[in-house]
């Protein structure tokens, strides 16, 4: 068995701290040479990856049964190299990468390969570079089937199986959507108790969960107080990817993460007054300073 994962940071390296608990042997492929990754959690010793980190995809040796894609939605392109080495018939590749169109991105690249969409749930961050703090346990979820069985098989723990993927994509894109104001506000999770935060958080998720509604979820009202409910209740110094790429000046997954509830939204007819004025904010925040 031929596992790799591609994308060390923070939930790459997390899932492959998993994997080599479970006693795998990997192909590590990332853009940034470093001399290794460890990952450090609570009340644990650190855990140095075994595997070298590849930056040239022509050293991975071929082919691999499953690549697990954990860069961001929008450095998919970059990764192409990537897959051109290690996918193909035979392959699967489990994306896990924020947003609803994850088979659109990367089935284009996957030369053949089964896609696996996956929902993350693991609070991690990059807190220099080679090392990353997870702060939650491994936890996913991918649709219910074959493919989402073996990688339950290979994980061993923390896979949950849907048979409803769309509206747990969506509901997670909802969190991820959120997470916007933490941006333009530069603050983390804290932020949420405050009472005109919650009156906005309230309009956003609820512009978010129509969308969500009009592509099939399943979405009714109870879904805004439990998102409501998951920002009070975070730790007040948690943030979150796109926050930590923002405060080092690194583009931002924008696009999959609110953009893509604007554009859906115009394709139905929906109104989405807060998207209106975040999404173009994201765009301005992300683009390089000139």
């Amino acid at each position: 068995m031929r596992i790799a994962v591609v994308g060390t940071g923070a939930i790459g390296a997390t899932f492959a701290a998993a994997l080599e608990r479970r006693g795998h042997e990997l192909i590590l492929g990332g853009r940034t040479p470093v001399d290794g990754v460890t990952v450090e959690r609570d009340g644990e010793p650190p855990q140095p990856l075994r595997a070298p980190v590849l930056t040239d995809p022509a050293a991975a040796g071929g082919r691999a049964d499953w690549v697990l894609l954990a860069v961001k939605a929008h450095q998919t392109p970059g990764a192409a190299p990537w897959l051109d080495a290690l996918a193909g018939p035979g392959t699967t590749v489990a994306v896990l990468q924020n947003g609803v169109e994850q088979r659109e991105l990367v089935e284009p690249l996957a030369h053949g390969a089964a896609i696996l969409p996956a929902i993350v749930w693991v609070p991690a961050e990059v807190v220099a570079p080679g090392r990353v703090h997870q702060r939650g346990p491994v936890q996913l979820t991918v649709p219910d089937g074959e493919p989402g069985r073996a990688l339950a098989d290979l994980l061993g723990s923390g896979v949950t199986l849907s048979d409803d993927f769309a509206t747990v994509a969506w509901r997670k894109l909802a969190v991820n959507a959120v997470a916007a104001l933490m941006v333009l506000s530069r603050r983390r999770a804290g932020m949420f108790a405050a009472e005109e935060i919650t009156t906005l958080t309230r309009a956003f998720a609820e512009e978010v969960f129509a969308v969500a509604r009009a592509e099939g979820a399943n979405t009714g009202p109870e879904a805004v107080e439990e998102l409501l409910a998951y920002y009070r209740g975070l730790p007040p110094d948690l943030g979150t990817s796109i926050l930590f790429d923002a405060e080092a000046g690194r583009e931002l997954e924008w696009e999959a993460r609110n953009g893509v509830v604007r554009r859906l939204a115009a394709r139905h007819g929906i109104a989405t007054p807060v998207s209106d004025v975040v999404v173009p904010l994201l765009a301005a925040a992300s683009a390089p300073m000139g």
